[in-house]
């Protein structure tokens, strides 16, 4: 259930018609979820992509900010956005122990879709969610292709939560 449906009102804007983030023109939004036992021990986490532009980011940038709530959350890509202001690359988020290898697939899968990586760097955004309580974090069980399956059911549209 969300807050709306509660009687809850955030902020003083109105929603969108789906109350999503997919209201925004060419945002989509794509999901992995792994939902198994591994070794006897529970598995549940995955990847959540979203894009920011209906083609690719680095050749239309978006502005972009950010907020710190708690101090407690890990981040790559920040120190970028507070330098330039721009959102380049399509943003994830994961579990607190699976941040390096949704970064390093999302940059490889920037490097391998320019016919000229030479000319060309990005520095994603991946924020994390501590998922331990439902999840054996520490087994590190989002890989590459869990980032390439969230990006490939990238939409637009309602929003699965």
């Amino acid at each position: 259930m969300r807050a709306r449906q509660l009687g809850i009102t955030l902020g003083l804007g109105t929603p969108g018609e789906l109350n999503a983030i997919t209201d925004v023109p060419g945002v989509r939004v794509g999901h992995s979820t792994i939902k198994s036992r591994i070794d006897g021990k529970q598995v549940r986490t995955g990847v959540t992509a979203i894009q920011p532009r209906a083609g690719a980011a680095r050749y239309q940038p978006c502005f972009a900010g950010y907020h710190v709530l708690n101090g407690n959350g890990d981040a790559t890509g920040l120190e970028w956005i507070s330098e330039s202001g721009l959102l380049t690359t399509p943003l994830a988020i994961t579990n607190t122990h699976s941040i390096g290898i949704v970064r390093d697939t999302l940059i490889a899968l920037e490097r391998e879709s320019l016919e000229d990586p030479a000319v060309y760097w990005c520095m994603p955004v991946v924020m994390e969610t501590y998922d331990g309580l439902l999840n054996d974090i520490w087994g590190q069980h989002v890989g590459p292709e869990h980032v390439r399956e969230a990006l490939a059911n990238a939409e637009s549209g309602p929003v699965a939560e």
